[in-house]
């Protein structure tokens, strides 16, 4: 594979993979409530748990993004 393929690549899944955590963040800013309430149906908690629980995905899920997309994009950038 190339490294302008492979850029290219690693650049669309960042892009994705932040539209998604932002997707998420203004889903928890504006239906916050809706979402717990969706979701309590299925996995009854108490709030606290379930704003811990979101709260872990998002940086969970930041960290990932990061260190799979956000940085073999840099370095292939870099190096390209």
């Amino acid at each position: 594979m190339e490294i302008q393929m492979l850029t290219k690549f690693f650049m669309w899944c960042t892009i994705l993979n932040t539209g998604l955590l932002v997707l998420s963040f203004l889903t928890w800013v504006f239906a916050a409530d809706f979402v717990y309430r969706m979701h309590g149906k299925w996995f009854p908690m108490p709030r606290e748990t379930f704003n811990a629980v979101f709260y872990s995905f998002v940086g969970m899920y930041k960290i990932i993004v990061f260190a799979f997309n956000v940085v073999p994009w840099a370095v292939l950038a870099i190096i390209g």
